[in-house]
């Protein structure tokens, strides 16, 4: 909360509200009901400083103030945009009644979560990514513009299939460029995945399973196209199985392609884990 004075009125009140909402709540301490709105809207507002700025006015000391705008009782709050009001409540609030006033000016959770996922990918944090879309997802999975976050998600996480499935789903209405952009992408992985090279190494290992040199190149090359799950199978069942004439390239490759997983990636502390119950 920023509290509100004649110093710093025109910047907060006027300047702060062109560029996004401006929520102030009038309160005094002999009105305990200010005060209760003024602490409800603090919790409600907390962690979307991005779209709204909450701001106080503590009408025992800003007196000046309050007469400006006009308050005439208290409890009152009033969001402004572009230094004028837009809309306000006054008198007692529940939390309902806080909800439907706040729901009509906020972006929605999935909206906050979608923002949240395209910066974490724009930063290289597909963990974080991947959390905030899958959230956003499990709340609207109808959206084209949440599915086509979570589509490059599953391409940069080598989730292929997935992401093509999900690309299917997308209505004609929606395929726009950035839906063109991701489907070429798709379509890329999949001829990726399934390269000659790598498909003439699973028909070799097929035919001759224990060869430990075919399976080693096998995992590369899954690797480097991120299928990094089917790799790291392959390379600890050779790590748990191989002599140790074999095992410590084995073990080489493996702690490679985990280094090569983002930091948080669930499918790190899995073989990890794996890796630490094997040795210990």
């Amino acid at each position: 909360m920023i509290a509100i004075t004649l110093d710093n009125f025109q910047q907060m009140v006027v300047e702060e509200s062109k560029s996004k909402l401006v929520l102030v709540t009038f309160w005094a301490q002999q009105v305990p009901e200010s005060v209760e709105l003024r602490d409800k809207l603090a919790a409600k507002l907390s962690g979307l400083t991005d779209h709204i700025t909450l701001a106080t006015v503590d009408c025992q000391s800003q007196e000046q103030i309050a007469q400006q705008f006009g308050i005439q009782g208290l409890p009152t709050a009033i969001l402004l945009k572009d230094g004028q009001p837009l809309d306000g409540i006054s008198g007692p609030q529940d939390d309902a009644s806080i909800a439907i006033f706040l729901e009509k000016h906020l972006p929605k959770p999935e909206d906050v979560l979608l923002g949240q996922a395209k910066i974490a990918l724009a930063n290289g944090q597909l963990v974080e990514a991947k959390t905030a879309i899958n959230q956003a997802y499990q709340i609207d999975n109808s959206r084209a513009d949440i599915k086509l976050v979570l589509i490059e998600v599953y391409l940069q996480a080598g989730k292929t299939a997935e992401a093509k499935a999900l690309i299917d789903t997308i209505m004609m209405v929606d395929q726009n460029s950035d839906y063109q952009v991701l489907l070429a992408k798709v379509e890329l992985a999949e001829q990726a995945e399934n390269s000659p090279e790598i498909q003439a190494l699973e028909t070799q290992l097929k035919a001759t399973p224990d060869d430990i040199n075919l399976s080693q190149q096998l995992a590369t090359q899954y690797s480097q196209v991120n299928r990094h799950e089917d790799a790291l199978t392959i390379l600890f069942r050779l790590v748990q199985a191989g002599d140790e004439s074999t095992k410590d390239k084995s073990k080489e490759l493996f702690l490679g392609v985990l280094k090569s997983l983002p930091d948080g990636e669930p499918l790190a502390a899995k073989f990890r884990r794996k890796l630490y119950t094997l040795m210990y």
